[in-house]
């Protein structure tokens, strides 16, 4: 029998919409696997009755979007009435659930690589968008352009479902898709055309830190690369040889820090990282800020060009296994910076240039634990990753979801 969590994003809401699933059945079964798997810590704030109530309203009518009676959960960043919003901090105390099946799908942000590395680690599709592709979390919130906000989902096709929507909120740039008809959910299910991929295992970090890939990393992109090959898309070396990156990304990095509102008492608070990185903004002075945005924009315009040959490019998504929690506890704030980059050095470039990027799973390592590739696109190139995606994905076939605990 198929529980309701082993059904796709797509085919949840196609049983919302026909009247086989009711809101408030939807919304109590997420609820309830949510309580039984509490100790995976996958939320900061539960608000049942406020879900519940609200199915309840939808039963009984009413607009019926694109995501209609889909229960869904933000990361502990967005402000709500009546809800606390801690910011993922201590220092915000008073104010992964999409891989466990505790949501068909969720939205979250990159600014770095906050979707695409938690969902490579835990084996489940993250995209993050153009910058400027949606109207919400655009990436021109911020000088530095950095934070864009995207789709997490168990399969491609959903977060096509789940970007279609997002995009649909409002004809910003890019913005062509009505609510629930746009063009990514079907570039997800029609394949692709035949597209020119890159290939590379270079990191702007690779000069500058201690990048060793790990073989199960390789293997994955290894792997990819062919099925992509056999496919019918021709796949050569990107030959890519970035310079510079590390230095402009620390100013942005610093700088964003700069912005978190915390005083001399939340200092202690948050954790060391945090508290450097503040701490080194702060202390930028304009010329360096103005001088690090001016090489980020140059950085864009060169990657975009060293990439323009091709349709898409493919990377590793991690260069190491997955860490296990507090992996970087007990290291100087500068130690723990490096160790993240060695673990995930093909991420934050792809924001800087501002371009779409997309992490799926792909092979399995000894342990039986999902290992990911990335494929990054053109400017505005989302369709073409969620066609390659999907063939990536239905050439791997199934991945053993949900987790131990559910068995």
């Amino acid at each position: 029998m198929t529980r309701l969590h082993d059904l796709s994003l797509v085919a949840q809401v196609a049983a919302l919409r026909d009247g086989r699933i009711r809101p408030v059945e939807l919304t109590s079964h997420y609820l309830d696997r949510i309580a039984r798997a509490a100790d995976l810590g996958a939320f900061a704030e539960v608000t049942a009755e406020s879900a519940l109530a609200r199915a309840a309203a939808l039963d009984a009518g009413g607009h019926r979007g694109p995501l209609w009676g889909v229960p869904s959960a933000e990361k502990d960043l967005v402000a709500r009435a009546g809800v606390p919003t801690r910011y993922g901090s201590r220092a915000r105390a008073d104010y992964v659930a999409v891989a466990a099946g505790l949501l068909p799908a969720a939205v979250g942000s990159d600014g770095g690589g906050s979707i695409r590395i938690p969902s490579a680690t835990v084996g489940v599709v993250g995209l993050k968008p153009s910058r400027g592709r949606l109207p919400i979390g655009s990436g021109f919130d911020s000088p530095d352009g950095l934070s864009v906000t995207g789709p997490i989902a168990r399969t491609v096709e959903d977060a096509g479902l789940l970007l279609d929507a997002l995009v649909g909120l409002s004809p910003f740039p890019y913005a062509t898709a009505a609510p629930g008809r746009g063009p990514f959910v079907r570039a997800a299910r029609t394949g692709s055309a035949t597209y020119r991929i890159g290939a590379t295992t270079v990191s702007p970090w690779d000069d500058d830190e201690d990048i060793v890939l790990d073989p199960a990393a390789r293997t994955a992109f290894e792997t990819a690369a062919v099925w992509l090959s056999d496919a019918g898309h021709p796949v050569t070396d990107a030959d890519w040889h970035p310079v510079g990156y590390p230095a402009l990304f620390r100013v942005l990095w610093r700088a964003s820090a700069a912005r978190i509102p915390l005083s001399a008492h939340d200092m202690t608070l948050v954790e060391p990282l945090t508290a450097w990185l503040v701490r080194e903004g702060r202390a930028l002075s304009a010329p360096e800020l103005l001088g690090g945005l001016t090489e980020a924009r140059a950085f864009e315009r060169r990657t975009i060009t060293d990439f323009a040959a091709f349709d898409a490019v493919l990377t590793p998504a991690l260069a190491q296994a997955p860490q296990p929690v507090g992996a970087y506890a007990g290291h100087d704030p500068e130690r723990t910076f490096a160790m993240q980059v060695e673990y995930a050095p093909y991420s934050s470039f792809v924001n800087v240039a501002g371009l779409p990027a997309l992490t799926l799973p792909v092979t399995v390592d000894a342990t039986g634990h999902p290992v990911s590739v990335q494929l990054i696109g053109r400017p505005g190139g989302e369709a073409t990753l969620l066609a390659l995606g999907a063939e990536l994905e239905l050439r791997r076939g199934p991945l053993p979801h949900p987790p131990a605990w559910d068995a």
